[in-house]
């Protein structure tokens, strides 16, 4: 498993040209994930995008690039067209077989007014996915969320029932969340669903063409099912770490949740 850790901006052509970096740089890994906004990241407030297509050749490209390495590409989210007015902040899985599919979008919208922070209204651009989703890769079932979502318990809770083996969680985190919240909430889902846990995050200082910026909170994680961080990102590079299903059954004999629950 490979987490990117990106500086996206609102070039899509400069980000699709750091995925293809990460991409060369990478061997013999089962599943890649990207961050949200991977391929567009509005910096400058206001500015409008129209959103990808489906059918958008660069995800033919990586689709590509996932059947000649036998690897899952997960790009975490992208602003993409949809039937309505808005866009949907949506999850891109490509599979081993280079099979391209949209099975999530983000069901909680960032509309806060943070401290420190410029307000955010991520529903003047969204429209707010209605459904979990999971997702399998050879033998693992693995469940999908985006950034804010990860605030919501009751959404992991129906991971945690369907015992999938990880959960991705895709983010852009404020600086000021991140610093006072990002680790807890990561180590919390990994507990309660005993399950493995990778955020890919977009991190550090975010430069628009038009001289704007934005800055981001980084640290990507890897967290194993009994709460323990395995790999934390810096910068803009990647962590790679070796999952086992063994340790998820021997955090989940040991601590039978599934069997307890009685709400």
């Amino acid at each position: 498993m490979a987490a990117c850790q990106m500086q996206s901006t609102d070039d899509p052509e400069a980000n699709k040209n750091q995925v293809r970096e990460f991409l060369r740089k990478l061997e013999k890994v089962d599943l890649v994930s990207f961050p949200e906004n991977s391929l567009f990241f509005r910096i400058r407030a206001g500015e409008q995008f129209l959103g990808f297509s489906k059918d958008d050749p660069f995800f033919v490209e990586l689709s590509d690039w996932a059947k000649k390495n036998q690897a899952c590409i997960h790009l975490g989210s992208v602003a993409l067209k949809s039937e309505n007015a808005k866009l949907l902040n949506a999850t891109v899985w490509i599979d081993h077989a280079g099979q391209i599919s949209f099975p999530y979008s983000k069901i909680h919208l960032f509309d806060v007014d943070v401290e420190g922070e410029k307000p955010v209204r991520e529903s003047d651009t969204f429209a707010a996915g209605t459904d979990p989703a999971i997702v399998q890769l050879k033998d693992w079932k693995i469940g999908l969320s985006i950034c804010y979502d990860l605030r919501f318990s009751e959404l992991y809770l129906n991971y945690a029932k369907a015992q999938v083996d990880l959960i991705l969680i895709p983010s852009a985190f404020l600086v000021t969340t991140g610093a006072a919240h990002w680790h807890s909430l990561i180590r919390a889902r990994a507990i309660e669903a005993q399950a493995y846990i990778v955020a890919a995050a977009q991190g550090g200082e975010h430069l628009s063409k038009s001289g704007d910026k934005r800055h981001t909170y980084g640290h990507s994680l890897m967290v194993g099912p009994w709460g323990e961080i395995l790999a934390e990102g810096s910068d803009r590079n990647t962590i790679v770490q070796a999952f086992s299903k063994e340790k998820i059954s021997q955090v989940r004999k040991q601590i039978p949740m599934q069997s307890h629950r009685r709400l």
